[in-house]
């Protein structure tokens, strides 16, 4: 039973809608540091509405940019090519990181705000730890959860079991693997791999709620994996799951972080969220 269960699971994984074209193409460029300006825009020019989003963006209070960006090579000068394709990422997948999710009780627009705080919380935490910056952590934290959008049904044609699971003192993804055969970690990897996303940010997907398990540790997943936590502790995203998870000891070891640095942390991501879900949710 779990078994056939499991497969029409994978089946709707490779049914999954594939990478909006724009972004997968831009995808490409980040893997070549003579990328230009003018490579983007030759990207964008055939889609006015993503351009009309993107730079909407770049003009919004969370950038505090003091002058108006209008056209793309002005904000490529502006923010860098690789934070401009991160933008490009976060537009192409708010619209369907926009519906309820099914199982997981996340009404319309919650998954989303959960993914752009862990995104903010993931770039703060960079900064906060001085951490030489890989541009894959906004995009990592940003599809942490993707996995959800499919398991969600599934989820919720077997919550009663994976809810009696989880009251024996479990995390509610350990309870979906025991009942599912998977969890939307694995799931949401396995989206990304079909994406022909790098596999250091397929591996923080995969990892985001147990970076110890990892056959490597990294600190892209580390970071990924603290700020998913800290959002979750915070009560954004929180949903089925609930409000029992803290951070791995050992990954906040890795880190280096004190408890200092995460309650910053998660004070910046409660001011800072809002104003960009507002600016997505303003199209």
């Amino acid at each position: 039973m779990k078994q056939t269960k499991l497969l029409n699971i994978l089946a709707k994984v490779k049914s999954f809608p594939s990478m909006p074209e724009a972004a997968a193409k831009l995808l490409v460029l980040l893997d070549n540091n003579d990328t230009t300006a003018a490579q983007i825009e030759q990207i964008l020019r055939y889609d006015p509405g993503l351009t009309a989003n993107l730079l909407r963006l770049t003009n919004s209070a969370y950038f505090g940019r003091p002058c108006q960006v209008g056209s793309v090579n002005q904000a490529v000068v502006l923010l860098g090519w690789k934070k401009l394709i991160q933008l490009v990422m976060a537009s192409c997948v708010n619209a369907v990181m926009g519906k309820p999710v099914l199982g997981y009780d996340l009404p319309a627009g919650e998954l989303w705000r959960h993914s752009i705080a862990v995104s903010v919380a993931a770039e703060d935490l960079v900064k906060e730890l001085k951490i030489a910056k890989s541009e894959e952590i906004f995009t990592a934290a940003l599809l942490h959860d993707v996995g959800k959008l499919v398991l969600g049904g599934f989820v919720k044609e077997d919550l009663e079991k994976i809810e009696i699971e989880a009251s024996r003192g479990i995390s509610f993804e350990v309870a979906e693997r025991i009942v599912l055969g998977t969890d939307h970690a694995e799931i949401g990897a396995q989206i990304l791999k079909n994406w022909s996303f790098p596999p250091t940010l397929v591996n923080a997907v995969r990892w985001h709620h147990d970076p110890d398990s990892a056959d490597k540790t990294d600190t892209l997943t580390d970071i990924v994996h603290v700020a998913n936590i800290l959002c979750l502790m915070i009560g954004i995203g929180v949903g089925r799951e609930g409000l029992c998870y803290k951070p791995s000891p050992l990954a906040t070891k890795r880190l280096g972080l004190r408890t200092n640095d995460l309650e910053m942390v998660a004070s910046r991501t409660l001011q800072y969220v809002d104003d960009l879900c507002n600016v997505f949710e303003s199209r």
